[in-house]
This record gives structure tokens, C-alpha cells and sequence, in this order.
């Protein structure tokens, strides 16, 4: 990976230097608008609507437009003023619970890793943040955008996350449901056990984007000529109108049916596979102990044959005596 940020995460009178990197990568499978006749790229230039021609990139600046469609032209020296431009300080503003902060507030991820001197006050730093169990408030700026963001502890290393502005979160007054709206004992009773039923631990790798690989299928189809199966169509079931407790119910019943249904596998190969092998370890250990346990019984009847032998030997000697 390469480092797309280079500066400082101020913690009071301690200054760490840091490296940042981008935490994701999308996967997405690109597509270009292409003519549909030849299958040739569509490009778009840059066209001045008042001359009608094409613009060179040096000839272009960006632009704020009024409300009354005017517009104010900002230059690159314009924007060079602003203070965040060449900011490179992370500032530690607050540390907050880790639990006040709704995950709708997050944006993007970036790891940081200690510079040069910082590795001491890095881990200092992390494990302070673990121990408490809090997130360090922070404001940075990044491509001439200045956000709200945290700094978390991620398994040895610390995540800057970016966050939305609180005016950036839209509101859902207007989206709740009514307040008249009753739910019934018997239904959230059914609807924990079916929470119930498919809680389980969060392992990503299980899932994986369906879209995507359904996109490259039909793409490698049409590389080899082959047909492309269409996938079927999704039922729509938007607006039917159902009885609650009876789709509560059989939604219990089909996801204990799907559960049992993946663990099957797992256990019967578990049980199959040291059957398979306990088998030959038994007969090459068992095998010593057969001819043990005959040399055994052979030895035993030796000597049951010489104390039979000798008997009548002892009796005759104490007869004479």
C-alpha cells in the first residue's frame, strides 16, 4: 500500500507522526458507456456552453453559483488561502464513549501507522483507547475537505474514520411510522424468537456480493459465446397484504430449516473423517498387541504343563521320604 497523507495526531502536549492509508478498496466490475453499433467508447469533452467549444483543463476553475444563477469564480489561488489546505495536524478535540457515536455518522476508513519516532506514543495512544473504551474526537482535512472524525483502536493499529457534519445527516420525522401503530405480545414474542434463531457471530466471509459475480458470469458467457441464463425474476410481494403471526411463524420455521440445513454438512463431515482414519491407526496398534497377548497364552500353558508334570513328581519324593 501506499500513503496517501503524511502528518501529526496532536494528543495534548504529545505529537505522533503518522502516515495514512486507505482502508478499502471496492471491487466493483467497471463498465463503459460504449456505441451499441460497433461497441466503440462514448468520451465527453469539456464543451463551454457559452462558445460552444471545447475548454483546456488549464482554462477551467471551479465555480460557486448564487441563487439568483450568477456565479463566483474561485481560482486555484483562491483556494490555496484557506487555512485547511496545508493543515496537517490531527487534533484530539474530546475522547467519547465509543457507543454515543450511530454508526450513520461514519464515512470512510483509513489506517495510520506511526512514522519515524511515533511507534511509543502510537501504542500509548491505542491502548489508552482500548483500555477506556473510548474514541478520540478529531478534526482533520483531507482533499480540501475538513471533516469531523474518530480515531479507534482496529486490532494493533488505529483507524481514522471520517465522519458527516451533523447537517449532513437528513431528518426522519417525516418517516416514522404512526404512533398509533399497536403490536401485539404473542408477535414480538415470535419476532425475538426469530431473532432469536438466526443470531450468530458476524463472520464476512460467509457473505459475498452476489451482484458482482452474477455481472462477471455474464460477461465470461458472452467472452466464450455462450448463452446467457437469465436468473429468475424476484417475487414481488411490496404490497400483499399478510397475516403477521402467521408470516412470524413460518419465518421461524423456515430459518431453524435453513440453519439446520447448513450446519448438516459440518457435523457429518466431522464425523465421517475420523471414522475414516481411526480404522488403520487401530489395526497397526492392535496388531502388537494380538501377538503379545498369544505369546502370552502360550507361555501360560507351558508352564501349566510343567507344574502338571512336576506334581506328580513332588508327591512321589515326599511318599519315599
Amino acid at each position: 500500500m501506499r500513503s496517501i497523507w503524511k502528518g501529526v495526531v496532536s494528543f495534548g502536549l504529545v505529537t505522533i507522526p503518522i502516515k495514512l492509508f486507505s482502508a478499502t478498496e471496492e471491487h466493483d466490475v467497471s463498465l463503459h458507456q460504449v456505441h451499441v453499433k460497433d461497441g466503440s467508447r462514448i468520451r465527453y469533452r469539456r464543451i463551454c456552453e457559452a462558445e460552444g467549444k471545447e475548454v483546456a483543463y488549464s482554462e477551467i476553475a471551479k465555480g460557486y453559483e448564487l441563487p439568483d444563477g450568477d456565479t463566483v469564480v474561485l481560482t486555484g489561488e483562491d483556494l490555496a488561502t484557506l487555512p485547511i489546505a496545508s493543515s496537517r495536524e490531527i487534533d484530539v478535540l474530546r475522547f467519547v464513549p465509543a457507543e454515543q457515536i450511530d454508526g450513520i455518522y461514519f464515512n470512510k476508513s483509513y489506517y495510520l501507522q506511526a512514522d519515524g519516532p511515533g511507534s511509543k506514543p502510537y501504542v500509548l495512544l491505542r491502548q489508552a483507547l482500548e483500555d477506556a473504551g473510548t474514541f478520540a474526537l478529531v478534526k482533520v482535512a483531507l482533499r480540501q475537505r475538513e471533516s469531523l472524525a474518530i480515531l479507534r483502536p482496529y486490532g494493533d493499529i488505529l483507524v481514522l474514520q471520517t465522519m458527516l457534519w451533523p447537517d449532513e445527516i437528513r431528518d426522519t420525522g417525516t418517516l416514522a411510522p404512526d404512533t398509533d401503530v399497536e403490536v401485539r405480545p404473542q408477535e414480538l414474542t415470535m419476532a425475538a424468537s426469530y431473532i432469536d434463531t438466526l443470531t450468530g457471530d458476524f463472520e464476512p466471509e460467509e457473505f459475498t456480493d452476489e451482484y458482482a459475480t452474477a455481472l462477471r458470469e455474464v460477461v465470461d458467457a458472452k467472452v466464450a459465446g455462450r448463452e446467457v441464463t437469465q436468473p429468475p425474476e424476484p417475487s414481488d410481494r411490496g404490497g400483499e397484504v399478510i397475516d403477521l403471526m402467521a408470516a412470524l411463524e413460518a419465518s421461524v420455521a423456515e430459518a431453524k430449516k435453513a440453519r439446520s440445513g447448513r450446519s448438516a454438512p459440518a457435523k457429518e463431515a466431522a464425523k465421517k473423517a475420523p471414522a475414516k482414519a481411526a480404522p488403520k491407526a487401530a489395526a497397526k496398534k492392535a496388531a502388537p498387541a494380538k501377538e503379545t497377548a498369544k505369546k502370552t497364552t502360550a507361555k501360560t500353558a507351558a508352564k501349566k504343563t510343567a507344574t502338571n508334570k512336576a506334581a506328580p513328581r513332588k508327591k512321589a519324593a515326599k511318599k519315599t521320604a
